[in-house]
């Protein structure tokens, strides 16, 4: 696939390597042409690097890792958002204490309200950038999921399909509205991680047990989780 990445930071340019690693045709996207290029030649595997303007227009999918911004204030015009896949991997700011309040709006809501047009998927906020490192092999084998959220089912199967190919598990979470529950595990990962000092690889595989496994335990139901 064609994958733009807007904004190129730790978490865009792992991203972007791991797709151009297999066979994905990527962008970098930064605020000036140089830094987009300067990215795209450290990144090697065929990618390319300019502005985020035409790492939007290159895309078919977009990474979007400029958190808290409106994206009028990155590109000259949110129309060439229209129709494509915007994947929103963000998280709030950490709040002192972790004491975080009620999220009653995601940041992939909000985002999606600012370009209405395109189709935003809620994915890849729950792990530290170092998870990377183990992509795609022997990540595969410790099954780290990632949750996906999106409104539009084809796009998110696309993400879902974009996460296997680097060797995450993908979890279908259904409509955008439930990223802000994602959203609240991005949260708690990172509470692990800096709070109770679990380090950068501390992330979440999610299993289910196969019928005979649970007869085996003595048939308790999940329905029955208190």
């Amino acid at each position: 696939m064609k994958i733009g990445i807007l904004g190129s930071g730790n978490m865009g340019r792992s991203l972007g390597i791991l797709w151009a690693e297999q066979g994905h045709q990527v962008f970098f996207g930064a605020r000036t042409t140089e830094q987009g290029k300067a990215v795209a030649e450290l990144a090697g595997h065929g990618t390319q690097g300019g502005t985020n303007d035409e790492a939007a227009a290159f895309g078919d999918v977009l990474l979007y890792t400029i958190r808290g911004v409106n994206p009028i204030e990155v590109i000259s015009s949110i129309e060439i958002f229209n129709g494509k896949i915007l994947i929103d991997c963000n998280n709030f700011e950490i709040p002192e204490g972790f004491t975080y309040p009620p999220i009653e709006q995601s940041l992939a809501e909000k985002l999606a309200a600012e370009v209405p047009k395109a189709h935003v998927v809620k994915a890849f906020n729950t792990f530290a950038q170092e998870v990377f490192e183990l992509a795609p092999t022997p990540l595969k084998d410790y099954k780290v999921s990632v949750f996906v959220a999106s409104n539009n089912e084809n796009s998110r199967k696309t993400v879902m399909q974009l996460a296997l190919d680097i060797g995450f598990t993908p979890v279908d979470c259904g409509e955008l509205r439930n990223s802000r529950l994602i959203e609240g595990l991005g949260d708690f990962i990172r509470f692990l991680i800096i709070g109770q000092k679990l380090g950068p690889y501390a992330t979440i595989s999610v299993d289910v047990l196969p019928p005979a496994e649970s007869e085996r335990l003595g048939g308790r139901q999940s329905s029955n989780l208190r």
